[in-house]
């Protein structure tokens, strides 16, 4: 049985899926083709669900870390009898370089174990299971190679061992003397409509993937402080893009649980408009234009014209909309967290924070977007539009509740940044009527914002018109410039949020959050840099990065007591929110006047 934590996993990735590989060397999450695929590998979600282990026959103890800045794993494991290396990938087409990674990924892994010193026995454990579990593979030998065959998924394994076949998977031993190296490849593709998959030499696929994610960060070259750790997580998010349309999954993995035994278990592997905004800004801060440009590209092409319904929240890579939800019964879930689902039913939701995030990331790319294409000024339009309409429904909101509908005050603020950001637009985007409606329901939205989201015997801004609660949803106040973070009740509302949100530096959403969310954190170090105490935020933004597993990757969520990652892996809102915290106190850093709100323009982070 396997029984290791979520942050023992060490993250792969080729522009299209994911694979997640443990400490002790096994493959636990592999969804070939793209991200929100059905699996080959999912031991994480249960034990009979597929795996592929490579690791000692006896004891051993573990030191791992990405080769360069890469998504290229190396794991050495040291034994009382010799030290041996893995190194792990997803492999990158051959010669891909910068911008053009990921493309027509030949969906390859490739996993090489080198001996560097003594004889170390090795094991070798291959056990794929198709759909989640549902299907145990059939394995046939077949020229010099072991196809693994069900349903519509093809596997193809070489390896420079002689594999021994049993009922649905396959092992092997063999000595790791120093100086040897033993390689193998699985390929997947699809069972009828193309060939057996290519699979390509092992040493020359890490090299040329190794060149790739080089070339990659060559061209992202990063000032300002914490150089590394923006890098790192700008490789995490480069990670979750699908290549083929430029759009960002909030996580690689679906039902890891907010709460171990709880039933919070969500499918993250789509694309939610609600992070569109914070998404582009870290690619702006830490990547360069080309992404940003596609991002936005996806957005207009997946929602369309939408004039008679309402824009959906959510997508899959490809733009589609329909991603009702199903449950896995087949399998326990992670640490018997049930149900296990695939699909997410927040598609159906009404979330109006959308609005707002769209129209802030279109003026924050306004220089590289103008003159307005007509389909996206169409798009920009009508999203004021709604904004002006629907800011006075309830909403499920950011955190997304289920089965209720409150009037959030986060979902309010973004409606007013959907109108504000319009109203700056001008007559660039609408006539001068529609310029003035924008501007005199803009003000109407922050008047009820002031005066129904404060809380005079708290001292604070609520989560909710009329409410007596808090939630760390409202730190975004200043970060969209709604209000200066230093404002006297912002003040207020940030040290109220902190005293009673806060532990150890991690800030739950609400009081009785299982866990720290970790966005929510960084947004903290946001609001207490613009506000003027910045020794304060550079202490907790250290702090907070201290958090990441040994690999430099966060879960959704971190249990304060214990450090136990939790929630989805690895999370790019995690990621997004180091980079975004950094890139303020980096402002801060090169413009010391500067307090209260972000400059409403600023430099990304490159040469």
């Amino acid at each position: 049985m396997w029984s290791g934590q979520i942050s023992d996993h060490g993250f792969l990735a080729d522009g299209r899926s994911a694979a997640l590989v443990d400490r002790s060397g096994s493959v636990n999450w592999w969804c070939p083709g793209r991200y929100d695929a059905p699996s080959v590998f999912a031991r994480l979600l249960g034990d009979h669900a597929g795996h592929w282990s490579i690791r000692p026959v006896a004891d051993f103890t573990v030191e791992r870390r990405y080769l360069d800045d890469s998504l290229v794993l190396r794991t050495v494991f040291r034994t009382d009898e010799g030290e041996v290396a893995l190194t792990d990938a997803l492999a990158l087409e051959p010669g891909a370089r910068g911008h053009d990674l990921g493309l027509h990924s030949p969906q390859v892994l490739v996993r090489s174990v080198r001996g560097l010193s003594g004889e170390v026995p090795m094991r070798m454990h291959y056990r794929p299971c198709f759909e989640y579990g549902r299907t145990a593979a059939y394995l046939v030998e077949r020229d010099g190679a072991l196809e693994a065959i069900a349903g519509a998924s093809r596997l193809t394994l070489r390896g420079s061992v002689r594999l021994s076949c049993g009922a649905g998977d396959a092992t092997a031993t063999f000595t790791a003397h120093a100086g040897t190296v033993h390689n193998f490849s699985l390929g997947y593709a699809p069972t009828y409509d193309s060939p057996p998959p290519d699979v390509p030499d092992a040493d020359q696929t890490i090299a040329d993937t190794l060149e790739g994610w080089r070339s990659w960060v060559r061209e992202h070259d990063y000032h300002g402080p914490y150089a590394a750790q923006v890098r790192r997580s700008a490789l995490v998010v480069q990670g979750m893009t699908y290549r083929p349309s430029g759009a960002v999954v909030a996580s690689a993995t679906t039902s890891l649980p907010e709460k171990i035994g709880g039933d919070r278990n969500y499918d993250y592997r789509y694309v939610w408009v609600r992070d569109f905004s914070l998404t582009l800004r870290a690619l702006w801060r830490s990547a360069c234009f080309d992404e940003v440009q596609r991002q936005f590209a996806w957005l207009s092409r997946a929602m369309g014209r939408v004039d008679d319904q309402p824009v959906p929240i959510m997508y899959g890579v490809q733009g589609e909309r329909d991603l009702t939800e199903h449950r896995l019964d087949q399998l326990g879930g992670y640490r018997d967290s049930t149900p296990v689902m695939i699909g997410n039913d927040a598609w159906r939701q009404r979330q109006t924070d959308i609005f707002g995030e769209a129209l802030d990331a279109a003026w924050l790319m306004r220089d590289r977007l103008e003159p307005f294409d007509p389909e996206i000024r169409h798009l920009l339009r009508l999203l004021a539009n709604e904004a002006m309409r629907d800011w006075r429904l309830p909403d499920a909101g950011m955190w997304e509740e289920r089965g209720i509908e409150h009037h959030h005050v986060s979902s309010k603020v973004q409606c007013w940044v959907a109108l504000d950001r319009a109203v700056r637009f001008g007559d660039r985007l609408g006539s001068p009527q529609e310029v003035a409606r924008w501007a005199a329901t803009r003000d109407e939205v922050r008047a009820a914002v002031l005066a129904r989201g404060w809380n005079e015997h708290l001292g604070a801004y609520t989560g909710v018109f009329d409410s007596d609660e808090l939630d760390a949803s409202v730190l975004v106040m200043p970060l969209v410039g709604f209000l200066p973070a230093d404002d006297p009740r912002m003040l207020s509302t940030v040290r109220a949020v902190e005293r009673q949100l806060s532990h150890d530096g991690l800030l739950r959403r609400w009081d009785g959050d299982p866990a720290g969310f970790v966005i929510c954190s960084f947004w903290l170090v946001g609001c207490l840099a613009l506000a003027g105490e910045r020794d304060r935020a550079h202490q907790l933004f250290g702090a907070l990065a201290a958090r990441v597993n040994d690999l430099g990757l966060y879960a959704e969520q971190i249990d304060p007591l214990t450090g136990e990652q939790l929630g989805n892996f690895p999370q790019a809102f995690s990621h997004i929110g180091l980079i975004n915290a950094a890139g303020i106190l980096t402002d801060l850093e090169q413009d010391p006047a500067l307090h209260g709100s972000p400059p409403a323009h600023f430099t990304p982070l490159r040469s």
